[in-house]
């Protein structure tokens, strides 16, 4: 049997695929340049249409940048939270555990880790941005992390602590990660970080730390 094809003429598939084109162009220039310097015009060049075209999509350059960050992001937490919501046979140490790899392999590993780094260096000039940012993605991260510390702890997987501060000290390692990656990593000539060994250490160091006391 032969295969479907697909039927539309070419500048209607053409048509389809601009929005994520423009998405991957504007995440591309926001990472390099930084919010403020990226111009509109600029993504729609990279995407290789036109500015109109481009607002055909997205009202202003503020709600492009949402939508870079729903679509990579957000996108990774929602998906995160519909597996742990999911994952009831899973023992807390284990869910904790692949929802930080997960955060580094699909984030911290990726050009969108780039993303937080902006906000670090800009939300002071944009604060609808830095709501926004601090609503869809540190909120929602955070409290799914402090859910399954909660978890843990409720069933003696966890030895008793804060799951709201240790959640905090569970994200600091890993946003340190990722700003050597997008700040240092590229001029380093020597003696670069192994990412992936600092996270299977930085894991393993959890485990430990967050294991139930044993009765002497």
């Amino acid at each position: 049997m032969q295969a479907p094809t697909d039927t539309k003429p070419r500048w209607e598939r053409r048509k389809d695929a601009r929005p994520q084109e423009l998405l991957a162009s504007a995440l591309e220039l926001f990472v390099d340049r930084g919010f403020a310097a990226t111009r509109l015009e600029d993504v729609a060049r990279a995407a290789g249409v036109s500015k109109g075209t481009l607002y055909l999509y997205f009202e202003n350059k503020q709600e492009l940048f949402k939508a870079v960050v729903r679509e990579t992001i957000v996108q990774t937490i929602g998906q995160a939270e519909s597996d742990a919501a999911a994952a009831e046979g899973m023992s807390s140490c284990e869910l904790l555990r692949q929802m930080l790899r997960r955060w580094w392999t699909q984030v911290g590993a990726t050009k969108a880790a780039g993303l937080t780094k902006l906000m670090m260096a800009e939300s002071g000039n944009f604060p609808e941005l830095a709501q926004f940012y601090n609503e869809e993605v540190i909120e929602r991260g955070s409290a799914l992390l402090t859910g399954i510390l909660e978890r843990g702890v409720a069933r003696g997987e966890f030895r008793p602590v804060d799951p709201v501060m240790m959640t905090n000290v569970l994200i600091a390692p890993v946003m340190t990660l990722m700003m050597w990656k997008h700040s240092f990593f590229p001029c380093e000539t020597h003696d670069t970080i192994d990412a992936d060994a600092f996270m299977d250490t930085f894991l393993g160091l959890v485990q430990q730390g967050l294991a139930p006391q044993k009765n002497p």
